[in-house]
């Protein structure tokens, strides 16, 4: 378990063997726009094991399904917002 700034990110494994993950919203937008980068780049030189899409292909999905603002107008600002506020201050 990771805590940072005050807030507690975990992982757990539930009793019907899935894991959970726990992400503040910043976190959860960050973390998907990366994804999606992730996908349309040529990630043969990033991802050499073909079982490794499986668990992105969800994680991105669920991150999408999640955030109801991917498509406002505004993401591009709302992106960066949530990237200020993760950046460690220093």
């Amino acid at each position: 378990m990771w805590s940072g700034r005050g807030r507690v990110v975990g992982v757990r494994m539930g009793e019907d063997s899935q894991v959970t993950i726990k992400l503040t919203s910043d976190e959860a937008l960050v973390l998907s726009h990366w994804l999606e980068q992730l996908q349309m780049t040529d990630l043969g030189r990033v991802v050499d094991d073909p079982a490794v899409w499986a668990p992105i292909h969800r994680i991105a999905g669920t991150l999408d399904k999640a955030l109801p603002g991917l498509f406002a107008s505004d993401y591009d600002q709302r992106l960066e917002a949530a990237r200020q506020r993760l950046r460690p201050e220093g």
